[in-house]
C-alpha cells in the first residue's frame, strides 16, 4: 500500500457517519472510492444516490455506469432525473448543486427501509476545499464563504458528511488504481469556461510548485474562519435577542457599527432566509446612523426585497412577484 493509499484509508477509518449510510454516487473518481470503501467497511448499510442532471448527453452513460458499478459492488442504486438548467444571471454551477441537494433529500425521504437514510457523504476532496476557497478569495467573500466547506453540516433533517477534505485527488486515484475500480471523467470538468476548473488546472499547479503544503494550510486557514464564523453567529443571535425581531432602531444604534451589521446579517439570515451584498448592508447602516428623527425615512433595496423603518422598528420584505397558479 502506498502513502497516498494509506492517506485515503485513514480517513475512511476515522469516518464515523450515523447509519444507514447514504452516498452521492457521480460514478466519477472520488464518490467511486468512497462507495467503494464505505459499502466494503458496513456492508448493507450503505446506499448509492445517483442525480441525473440532464446538463449533458453523456449523463444517461453517466447513470447506467454507477448503476452497473452498484450492481458490481452489490449496493443498492437510486437515480433521480432533476432540471439543473440555469437561468440568466444565475451561476450555472449553483443552480446543479441546489439541484443536486434537493434531490439527496427527496430520495433520503423517498427512502422506506427502516430505519431511514437520514445522512449521506459527499465525495468533497482536499482539491475541491481549496479551489472553494479560492473562488471565495476571488470574489471578495467575508467569513462564511472564507470558511469552506465543512465536514459536517444539516441542511434540512439530512446530514451532509464529507470524509475526504483532508485527502487529495492524488492521493483517491492512487487507492482507487490498488483496487482495480472504473470511473468516468466528466468531459465538463476540463471546461475552461468554469472559473472552478481554471483553478484547478492553473492554480493548483502553480500551488504545488511554489506551497507544497498548501492543501493542509488552506485546510488551517479555511477552519479559523468557521470558527470565527460560529463565534459571529452567536454574538449575533445574542444581539438580536436585545435589539428585538423586528430590531428597534434606537437599540441598533446603541451598538458599535461592526457589531449592528453582523446583528442584521444574522436577522436578515434567520429570519428571512436572505444575505445583503457588502454595499448594501453599508448603505443600511448609513441610513440607521442617519435616524435621528422621528420622520427620517428608511426604504432601501436589501437582497430581493427592501429593508423599510416602521415606527420604532426596522422590517424586511420581500417585494418579488408571486408566482404563477
Amino acid at each position: 500500500m502506498t502513502a497516498s493509499g494509506r492517506a485515503f484509508e485513514q480517513a475512511i477509518a476515522a469516518f464515523e457517519p450515523e447509519l444507514p449510510l447514504a452516498v452521492g454516487y457521480s460514478g466519477g473518481g472520488d464518490s467511486t472510492a468512497l462507495l467503494a470503501a464505505c459499502a466494503a467497511r458496513w456492508p448493507g448499510q450503505v446506499h448509492a444516490f445517483h442525480v441525473h442532471h440532464g446538463l449533458q448527453a453523456a449523463a444517461d452513460d453517466f447513470e447506467r455506469h454507477a448503476a452497473d458499478v452498484c450492481a458490481q459492488l452489490a449496493v443498492p442504486f437510486t437515480s433521480r432525473r432533476v432540471d439543473a438548467r440555469h437561468v440568466a444571471g444565475d451561476s450555472p454551477e449553483a443552480t446543479a448543486r441546489d439541484a443536486r441537494y434537493a434531490a439527496f433529500r427527496a430520495m433520503a425521504g423517498a427512502h422506506t427501509q427502516s430505519p431511514s437514510v437520514r445522512s449521506i457523504a459527499i465525495g468533497h476532496h482536499a482539491d475541491d476545499q481549496v479551489e472553494t476557497l479560492l473562488l471565495a478569495l476571488s470574489r471578495g467573500a467575508g467569513l462564511p464563504g472564507l470558511a469552506a466547506m465543512p465536514a459536517m453540516a444539516v441542511r434540512q433533517g439530512l446530514t451532509i458528511y464529507r470524509p475526504l477534505l483532508g485527502v487529495s485527488a492524488a492521493d483517491i486515484r492512487a487507492w482507487l488504481r490498488t483496487r482495480g475500480l472504473p470511473w468516468i471523467d466528466d468531459p465538463t470538468n476540463t471546461d475552461a469556461r468554469y472559473t472552478r476548473n481554471r483553478i484547478r488546472a492553473v492554480l493548483l499547479p502553480a500551488l504545488e510548485q511554489t506551497f507544497s503544503q498548501f492543501r493542509s494550510t488552506f485546510a488551517r486557514s479555511a477552519a479559523h474562519a468557521a470558527e470565527a464564523q460560529e463565534l459571529l453567529k452567536q454574538l449575533g443571535s445574542q444581539d438580536l435577542v436585545q435589539v428585538g425581531n423586528p430590531p428597534r432602531i434606537a437599540a441598533l444604534q446603541a451598538l458599535p457599527r461592526a457589531r449592528q451589521g453582523n446583528v442584521l446579517r444574522h436577522w436578515l439570515r434567520e429570519s428571512h432566509a436572505r444575505t445583503p451584498s457588502t454595499t448594501q448592508l453599508d448603505q443600511l447602516l448609513d441610513q440607521i446612523a442617519a435616524c435621528t428623527t422621528r420622520g427620517h425615512h428608511i426604504h432601501i433595496k436589501v437582497a430581493d426585497g427592501f429593508a423599510e423603518r416602521q415606527g420604532e422598528h426596522l422590517h424586511w420584505y420581500n417585494f418579488s412577484p408571486l408566482p404563477k397558479a
